[in-house]
C-alpha cells in the first residue's frame, strides 16, 4: 500500500468510526492494565480459600506478568503481519476465556495457569489496541490526541486494579476480580466483529521471523522469570543466576540473528529511528519508577501504617483520578510542545513524590503524608503515560506500526518487573520504615535516571 493511499484511507474514515475505535482500544487495553493489578490485595483471600502458601501464591502474579512482557513484541509483529483486526479479536477471545477458567478454578495449578494464558491473550490485545490507533489517525495533533486518552484510560488500569481488588475482596469475592472480564470481553469481540474494518489482503506477510521470534521470545520470558525470582531468592542466588545469563544469550543470538534475516522480526529502520529508541528507554524506567511506587506505596500502607486492604486500595483513587486528568492534559500538551520536554516534567513530578514518601513518619496521617505524593505521581505518571507511547510512534510507517506498539509495551512491562524487582531488594536492605525510606529514594533516583534520559536522549525538536 502506497503512502498515498494510507493517508486516502485515513483521511476517508469516518469520525465516529474513528471514536468507536478509539473507545474499543482503550477500554480493553484498561482491562489488560487492571488485571496486572487487581490481585494484589485479594492475595490473602485466595492464599486462605485454596490453602497455599505465598511462595506459591506469588505465581498468580508472575505468571501472567512473565507471559505478558515475553510475548508482546510477538504480538506486536504478528498484528503487521497477520492483520490487526484478526490479532485483536483472536487476544481477546483468549483473554475472555482464560478469565473464565481462573474465577472457577478450585486448584492454585489451574488459576496460576489459567493467568499465564490471559497474559498471552493481554499480549495480544495491547500491541494490536495501539496499532489500531497508529493507523486510524493520522500522524499528528489529531494522533497525538487519540494516543493521549488512550494512555490516560489504559495508564489508570493499575491504579483502578488496586481499588477494585480491595472492594471485590471484601465483597463478592476474589474471584470476580477474574469472571468480571467474562462479559466485558464477550462485549469487546461483538463491538469488534461489528465497528473495525477487515484487515486489508495486502498487509499480510509471506513469511515470519521464526528464529527470531523464538529466541527474542525465549529470551524475554526468562528474563521476566529471572526478574520476578530475584525479589524472593536474590540477585546473586545461582538458580536464579542461570535463567539471566541464558536470557541474555538468547537476546544476543536474537541480535545476530536479526542482522543476517532477510526478513527480520525487528528491522534496522526500527533501531535507527532515535526518538523511538529514546521513548522506549524513557519507558523503562519510567515504568520502573510507576510500579514500584505503587508496590512499595501498598506495601508501606498495609505493613508500615497499618491500612486495611479495602483502605489501601481506596487510598490511591487520588492518584488514579490524578493521572486520567494529567493524561488528558498531557495529550494537549504534546500538540504544543515536545515530547522531551512533557516527559522531563512529568518525571521531575514523580521524583519529588517519592522524596517525599523517603520521609513518612511512624504513624503518619494519610492528608498530611501520604496524600501530596499521591496527587504528585498521579500528575507525573499522567504526563509521561501518553508522551512515551507519541514518541513511540512518531515517524513510524504503518506496516511497522504494530512492531513499535509491542516493543513499547514490552518495554513498560519489562521495567515495571525489574523495578518491582530492585525495590523489592532495597526493602529487606532496611529495617521497618527506614526500609521504605531507602525504597523510596531509590525510586526518586530511577525517575532522575529517566529524566536525564529524555533529556539527551531526544532530539530538541522531538
Amino acid at each position: 500500500m502506497s503512502v498515498i493511499q494510507e493517508r486516502t484511507q485515513s483521511s476517508r474514515a469516518a469520525p465516529a468510526r474513528r471514536g468507536l475505535v478509539l473507545a474499543l482500544a482503550c477500554t480493553s487495553t484498561a482491562m489488560v492494565g487492571l488485571d496486572t493489578a487487581i490481585v494484589n490485595v485479594a492475595l490473602p483471600s485466595m492464599q486462605r480459600d485454596l490453602g497455599v502458601g505465598p511462595s506459591v501464591l506469588q505465581w498468580v502474579v508472575v505468571a501472567y506478568a512473565l507471559l505478558l512482557g515475553g510475548f508482546l513484541l510477538l504480538g506486536g509483529r504478528m498484528t503487521d503481519q497477520l492483520g490487526r483486526r484478526r490479532v485483536f479479536l483472536t487476544g481477546l477471545a483468549i483473554f475472555s476465556a482464560a478469565s473464565l477458567l481462573a474465577g472457577a478454578a478450585q486448584q492454585v495449578g489451574l488459576l496460576i495457569a489459567a493467568r499465564a494464558v490471559q497474559g498471552f491473550g493481554a499480549a495480544l490485545i495491547v500491541p494490536a489496541a495501539l496499532s489500531l490507533l497508529a493507523v486510524t489517525f493520522p500522524e499528528g495533533p489529531e494522533r497525538n490526541r487519540a494516543v493521549g486518552i488512550f494512555g490516560a484510560i489504559a495508564g489508570i488500569g493499575g491504579s483502578v486494579g488496586v481499588v477494585a481488588s480491595g472492594l471485590l475482596a471484601a465483597g463478592p469475592g476474589w474471584r470476580w476480580s477474574f469472571l468480571i472480564n467474562v462479559p466485558a470481553g464477550v462485549l469487546f469481540i461483538a463491538l469488534a466483529i461489528a465497528f473495525l474494518a477487515p484487515d486489508p489482503r495486502g498487509e499480510r506477510a509471506k513469511r515470519l521471523d521464526v528464529a527470531g521470534a523464538t529466541t527474542v521470545t525465549a529470551g524475554l520470558l526468562l528474563f521476566v522469570y529471572a526478574l520476578h525470582n530475584a525479589a524472593t531468592y536474590g540477585w546473586l542466588n545461582l538458580s536464579n543466576l542461570a535463567p539471566f545469563v541464558v536470557a541474555v544469550a538468547l537476546l544476543v543470538a536474537f541480535v545476530r540473528i536479526e542482522a543476517r534475516s532477510a526478513a527480520p522480526l525487528v528491522p534496522l529502520s526500527i533501531v535507527r529511528n532515535r526518538t523511538l529508541v529514546a521513548a522506549n528507554l524513557t519507558a523503562f524506567l519510567a515504568y520502573c519508577a510507576l510500579l514500584s511506587f505503587i508496590f512499595i506505596g501498598s506495601l508501606l500502607m498495609q505493613q508500615g501504617l497499618g491500612y486495611r486492604p479495602v483502605q489501601t486500595g481506596l487510598a490511591w483513587l487520588a492518584t488514579t483520578i490524578t493521572s486520567f486528568a494529567a493524561s488528558m492534559v498531557g495529550a494537549r500538551l504534546a500538540t504544543r510542545m515536545p515530547v522531551r520536554s512533557l516527559l522531563v516534567v512529568g518525571l521531575l513530578i514523580v521524583t519529588a513524590a517519592a522524596l517525599l514518601l523517603a520521609r513518612v513518619p511512624a504513624g503518619g496521617a494519610y492528608a498530611v503524608d501520604l496524600l501530596p505524593a499521591f496527587l504528585l505521581a498521579g500528575i507525573g505518571f499522567g504526563f509521561c503515560g501518553p508522551a512515551v507511547q507519541i514518541g513511540a510512534l512518531s515517524g513510524v510507517s504503518r506496516s511497522a506500526a504494530g512492531l513499535a506498539s509491542g516493543l513499547v509495551e514490552t518495554m513498560r512491562e519489562v521495567g515495571g518487573a525489574a523495578g518491582v524487582a530492585a525495590v523489592s531488594t532495597v526493602l529487606v536492605s532496611g529495617s521497618g520504615l527506614a526500609g521504605f525510606h531507602l525504597a523510596f529514594l531509590f525510586i526518586g533516583g530511577l525517575a532522575v535516571l529517566g529524566v536525564a534520559v529524555a533529556a539527551f536522549g531526544f532530539t530538541r525538536k522531538s
